[in-house]
């Protein structure tokens, strides 16, 4: 996990991801791979989204519906 310190700046570390992610949630609940692909342009690799996923779920700010198979916010 890409956090900012001596070697990783603010905007490459996944904290600098988070409001990407939230914002695109704001308009409401989302497929994984829809979320990717609607923003797969501000991440580096699949591996820095999955890990900004991880981060917010870690958080409590998403919550995954294995039913839906959906990502939404946390209200």
């Amino acid at each position: 996990m890409q956090l900012p310190n001596k070697l990783y700046s603010y905007s490459s570390s996944i904290l600098s991801k988070f409001p990407v992610i939230l914002r695109t949630l704001q308009n409401g609940e989302a497929q994984v791979l829809t979320l990717f692909l609607n923003n797969q342009e501000r991440f580096d690799s699949i591996n820095d989204f999955i890990e900004t996923l991880d981060a917010l779920y870690a958080l409590h700010k998403i919550e995954f519906d294995a039913e839906k198979g959906v990502i939404h916010l946390v209200v």
